[in-house]
């Protein structure tokens, strides 16, 4: 998963919405470059503005004719023009942001709430929908997240240097998914308990399902060197994927199995990126403080170990169609140096103006790791699929179909919060019932697959209802031979959820 604190045939054949691919076994990069402009651009009908303060030198740009520079952001379809105001501008007619220091010094803050509820026709016991997140608690209303931010963008072309950064706190139900937690509390490699964490932003909320993340904290700086040099340095979301983290930048409340399980959330160390011309981008940085492979790390724990971003994008004339291809490699941890790696690809092509078309591949590795009581060389992949058509410009229908694989049992734990709580003694403050508080998750090897279908209406440009179906349906066997059975709460190989939650912006 992110990673989760547990130790825990590539050939394939999707299709979705009539997009069909093959692959042979199989990771995404967005590179974003911030702009402070009071006009935003989004994706046409798709998704928001990004809600992380970074978006491309092309989505700058009123025309898409006029862009210049590679997009090297996997996850934008088209460019419109949109009123970057939120609910509390709306309403009160006041922007926060035109109080005079904020302006003259460049400086935005804003933040965004998100909820919703999930209906399980299993009703589980365990109040869990199996490993599914972030609507991982089923038949009751869950506050995902409260995110404040502030931030100052830096320059994305021009002669002269320019400094900036950001801070991001997020409260709720979310929170534990993306806080640092690559210090695990147990050692991947050899499953003893670790008494040492990161102590950036793990236990300031012990709560069963209420948390506190702090997912970025970095300074920025633009160089005036060739087209333009971005680098950040800190705590920064990983630019790896497609799904993202960030409620108001996802077409769907759920997450795919290779969003939560297949990549890293965060990162601390350093990253850069550069437009090298028109279609080209590339990104590459250094990850530091983790024992998980440079993923989700921390300040004070790992610094020894260090590791490496890489990737490279190449987006077509008319912004069309792009191909984007990122990963990361590093030694495990301090303490282990075997290999710990991932790619990643992501293909988008917009058939026409209103319907797009997403498919991204990733395949992950992590050697000598302990995974269902033994050592072994362990692999996840997968492939998703994406498709979205604009009905209107404040309504869209989407269609997501996943294929994703845990060949060793060591990336897909269920319930997957129930796992991401747990502290080197075995205790899990997110276990509930009959478990006492023990950690009483599963991580078997497995085939996940999963189909959801929803829709986006944004009767203000600051409220987004997301209502979605999915079904989920697990193949794989327990060590004794038996079926496994993740969902219901552990009796069933399959699931039906149908959810709904709502975004506002402030």
């Amino acid at each position: 998963m992110k990673t989760l604190p547990r130790i825990k045939n590539p050939i394939t054949i999707a299709s979705m919405g009539g997009l069909l691919s093959l692959t042979l076994g199989a990771m995404p990069i967005y590179a974003d470059t911030p702009t402070t402009a009071p006009i935003i651009v989004k994706p046409k009908g798709t998704v928001q503005p990004d809600s992380k303060g970074e978006v491309t030198d092309a989505l700058k740009l009123k025309d898409p004719s006029e862009i210049t520079e590679a997009d090297i952001n996997a996850r934008t379809e088209q460019y419109e023009e949109v009123d970057a105001k939120g609910m509390m501008t709306d309403l009160t007619k006041h922007d926060i942001n035109d109080l005079k220091f904020l302006k003259d010094n460049g400086i935005v803050v804003g933040g965004w709430a998100n909820g919703g509820i999930t209906y399980n026709t299993h009703n589980p016991a365990n109040g869990y929908n199996g490993p599914v997140t972030f609507n991982d608690r089923s038949n009751v209303p869950m506050f995902n997240q409260l995110n404040l931010y502030v931030g100052r963008a830096v320059a994305t072309e021009g002669k002269k240097w320019d400094f900036g950064g950001r801070f991001d706190f997020m409260y709720g139900t979310d929170a534990i998914f993306t806080q640092a937690y690559g210090a695990t509390a147990y050692d991947v490699n050899t499953g003893q308990p670790r008494s040492n964490r990161n102590a950036w932003d793990l236990n300031l909320l012990d709560d069963t399902t209420m948390g506190i993340a702090l997912p970025q904290a970095y300074g920025e700086a633009y160089v005036p060197v060739g087209n333009g040099l971005n680098v950040k340095a800190g705590h920064f979301y990983t630019p790896i994927g497609y799904e993202v983290v960030t409620a108001p930048d996802n077409f769907f409340y759920s997450h795919a199995y290779t969003m939560q399980y297949g990549e890293p959330f965060t990162h601390t160390g350093a990253m850069g990126n550069y437009a090298v011309d028109k279609n080209w981008g590339v990104m590459g940085g250094l990850t530091t403080g983790s024992s998980t492979g440079g993923w989700d790390g921390g300040f004070n724990q790992g610094l020894g170990n260090w590791g490496g971003l890489f990737g490279t994008t190449w987006t077509s004339n008319d912004k069309g169609t792009s191909a984007n291809v990122s990963g990361t490699y590093s030694g495990t941890s301090e303490q282990n140096d075997s290999p710990w790696a991932l790619y990643s690809v992501v293909l988008k092509h917009n058939l026409n103006e209103k319907t797009h078309m997403i498919l991204q591949h990733d395949h992950g590795f992590a050697n000598n790791v302990l995974a269902q009581g033994a050592n072994e060389d362990a692999q996840w992949y997968g492939i998703n699929s994406h498709t979205y058509y604009d009905i209107k410009d404040n309504l869209s229908i989407g269609l997501r179909a996943e294929w994703f694989r845990d060949q060793n049992g060591f990336r897909v734990c269920t319930p997957a919060r129930v796992a991401a709580a747990t502290d080197n003694t075995g205790y899990s403050y997110a276990a509930n019932g009959s478990s006492n508080g023990v950690n009483s998750s599963q991580c078997v090897a497995a085939s996940w697959y999963q189909v959801t279908a929803g829709l986006t209406y944004k009767p203000k440009k600051w409220l987004n209802i997301r209502p979605n179906i999915r079904y989920d349906y697990a193949d794989g066997n327990n060590t004794n031979g038996s079926t496994y059975m993740p969902f219901g709460n552990a009796n069933q190989t399959y699931q039906v959820l149908m959810s709904t939650d709502v975004v506002i912006t402030f």
